[in-house]
């Protein structure tokens, strides 16, 4: 991701929920309705950085059998079908050690993979892995939580590449009512301290939000609330459940009318 004074809209989606076919229309739907990135989620058994609305989307994904091996297969098929919207794979680390790291590397880069984010994996631990999946193309995107002090966030943007997600609250994920107080600020104060790209998620549900943050950071990222709309549509026939959810996601894009926030 590069800056390009427009500031990225950042959609989540758990991949396989309700089902992998769901997921492979979703995609080029939500490219369409304005995502500039797209984060998808790896189904995991224990998701510990997950609030409840994500965790189900992930049990519900498992129990389709859905795993990295099938997830890449799509991706593949959607980008000799060219799609071209950046695919990020959001997950946990365990998933990748049975795969086999090289292995994976090697897989997602052929599949058109382009970020990776791994919840569990600290900076200070992913630095080999960061630099074989760069050695691949892929970038590896790393975690700022509210808590990091100036040093540890110049080093997780140092080691970040592609952006810094930059977590809103401490917890776990979940549409908020309201974000934190001094968010902007927070988001101001990292920004200064890298030329990375810093984007920020957690909480973020609803398009009062992301134009509250209009004048600070480079993107937003969207999951639990996303998720909740696909909840109550999953009953419908498919294309109604991805019309509905475009017609969200393209509700969260148009809140970003502006340039990149101030620095």
């Amino acid at each position: 991701m590069k800056r390009n004074g427009k500031k990225a809209f950042i959609p989540y989606i758990t991949c396989g929920f309700p089902d992998l076919r769901t997921t492979e229309k979703l995609i080029p739907a939500m490219e369409k309705a304005g995502a500039d990135i797209i984060e998808l989620g790896v189904p995991f058994s224990d998701p510990i950085a997950d609030g409840p609305v994500i965790q189900f989307s992930s049990q519900e994904a498992l129990k389709k059998k859905v795993n990295l091996r099938k997830i890449l297969k799509m991706v593949s098929g959607l980008r000799r079908r060219r799609t071209q919207v950046p695919v990020v794979l959001m997950g946990y680390y365990n998933s990748i050690c049975a795969y086999g790291e090289k292995k994976f590397l090697r897989d997602a880069a052929k599949a058109g993979i382009d970020g990776l984010i791994i919840a569990d994996l600290p900076a200070d631990e992913g630095k080999a892995f960061s630099r074989q999946a760069a050695e691949r193309g892929i970038d590896v995107i790393f975690l700022a939580a509210p808590t990091s002090g100036a040093q540890r966030l110049k080093k997780i943007a140092r080691l970040s590449r592609g952006y810094v997600y930059y977590v809103s609250l401490t917890g776990v994920t979940g549409a908020r009512k309201e974000l934190p107080p001094g968010l902007r600020e927070k988001i101001r104060s990292v920004c200064r301290l890298t030329s990375t790209p810093v984007c920020v998620g957690f909480g973020i549900s609803k398009p009062g939000h992301i134009r509250s943050l209009e004048d600070a950071g480079d993107g937003i990222i969207v999951g639990s609330a996303i998720i909740n709309i696909m909840k109550k549509n999953a009953g419908r026939r498919r294309r109604d459940l991805v019309r509905k959810t475009a017609e969200f996601v393209g509700k969260l894009a148009g809140a970003l009318t502006g340039a990149c926030g101030e620095r």
